[in-house]
């Protein structure tokens, strides 16, 4: 792969861009990415407002009966935390994957101050098509109306759902790493200190928090497994991969070219299968590729670090060529929208429990290819920045998390540090920038 020199000062990831391949791509791509923020989910005409993805997660379920959580009239407030900010926010609800109707009583958003508090003066009342309440069909997802509301860029918001009746927690994102509140029974939407029941380790029914943005501001969205979610990270931290690099990128990009970054990593998810019996797994990243990618607000950019499970699992590991079809899929798909595609080495994992020499073959296969191939539009090494020097089959002790596989946070950090940011700076395709 041809590397682009650069200078000290940016960090080693920055040498890493495949711009001949994202030329060459067409200048279908470059047009199409430069006429306006892509939107599958909504069009975005010169006219309407642009959105652009501050956070995200994928949606997964139903749970095992045995797991699953009920909630009978009471509220939930749900943390997350922006990556860019913008003057007006809506968000998106999923019931996805619920056989039922999810009904919401009243829905809010606000600043978070601690715990369950939020700032009074930034509380806003969302609705949807004008009204308070709204009744989600089976397999469906919706978007609230946007309010005005100064939403800064790396800021924790609240947002409230008063689940009317008997709910069942049937979508969810499974590993929050983030503390959400539960409260006794009521509407708690407009509290400001909101009682507490319990708290959840989890988000149900929340997927997305859009925010308006000036055209040529862009989404880039993590597609993984548990590595992109976050295990065996810091909870209440914001320390995966994707919340270090939205905060690199805004302090190596600046104001001028806000990039946005939504986390669709999904624990135990796989690349080419889905498995009906662990439904919190997800549905693989081949099938889910329209929903959770191509319908991200604003998407632009998709970074893709999958393979691991699909390898490790499985007593004889699929062909590395299997795995480089499917990675060949997304390609094409992420391609014909006009996003473009990095794809990331799947990092060293000797010494985890599922280790075997033969899928540690496949995934050196699947990672040469990466390097070798010009059919992605960028290459993030997660492979060669968490590696062992003396013992390339291994991660660096200084940045595995105890298991192996999974990084600290530390590791996650040094995954963030290797993206290049070429393809944010030098394809022209972030604050309206010509290409060049």
């Amino acid at each position: 792969m041809k590397k682009v020199s650069s200078p000290a000062s940016v960090h080693p990831g920055d040498a890493v861009f495949n711009r001949r391949a994202f030329l060459r791509t067409g200048p279908a791509l470059a047009a199409a990415t430069l006429a306006a923020p892509l939107l599958p989910a909504q069009a975005q005409t010169s006219g309407a407002p642009r959105w652009c993805g501050t956070w995200g997660a994928a949606p997964v379920g139903p749970p095992p009966a045995a797991s699953t959580q009920t909630w009978s009239s009471q509220t939930l407030r749900l943390i997350v935390r922006t990556s860019i900010g913008g003057s007006r926010v809506r968000i998106r609800v999923s019931n996805d994957m619920g056989a039922t109707p999810l009904r919401i009583g009243r829905a809010s958003i606000a600043l978070r101050a601690s715990g369950a508090a939020i700032n009074a003066a930034s509380l806003r009342v969302l609705r949807f098509g004008g009204q308070a309440t709204i009744t989600l069909p089976a397999r469906t997802s919706a978007l609230s109306d946007p309010v005005d509301l100064a939403v800064p860029a790396q800021a924790d918001l609240a947002v409230s759902l008063y689940l009317s009746g008997s709910t069942q927690g049937s979508t969810l994102h499974n590993l929050a790493l983030q503390t959400n509140y539960v409260s006794p029974g009521g509407d708690y939407c407009t509290a400001t200190s909101m009682p507490v029941s319990r708290s959840l380790a989890s988000w149900p029914f929340l997927t997305e928090v859009d925010v308006d943005v000036e055209a040529g501001v862009p989404c880039l969205m993590a597609l993984g497994d548990s590595i992109t979610d976050g295990q065996g990270s810091t909870a209440n931290a914001n320390r995966r991969w994707p919340d270090y690099l939205a905060r690199r990128l805004q302090a190596s990009l600046g104001a001028a070219r806000r990039v946005g970054v939504v986390n669709r990593g999904i624990t135990g998810n796989f690349l080419l299968k889905s498995s009906p019996n662990a439904p919190l797994a997800g549905r693989s990243a081949l099938e889910r590729f329209d929903s959770d990618v191509l319908a991200t607000s604003g998407v632009r950019f998709v970074v893709a670090l999958l393979g691991i499970n699909d390898i490790r699992s499985a007593s004889t590991p699929p062909p590395a060529n299997d795995l480089i079809a499917g990675y060949r899929q997304m390609i094409t798909r992420a391609h014909a929208r006009g996003v473009a595609i990095i794809g990331a080495t799947l990092p060293p994992y000797e010494g985890f429990i599922y280790y075997s020499a033969a899928g540690d073959r496949v995934r050196r296969a699947l990672n040469d290819w990466m390097r070798a191939s010009s059919e992605f539009d960028g290459l993030l090494d997660a492979e060669a920045a968490l590696r062992d020097p003396a013992r390339r089959g291994r991660m660096l002790p200084a940045y595995d998390s105890g298991d192996h596989l999974h990084p600290n946070d530390a590791g996650y950090q040094a995954i963030a540090n290797a993206m290049p940011l070429a393809p944010f700076v030098t394809t022209g395709l972030v604050a309206g920038e010509p290409a060049r």
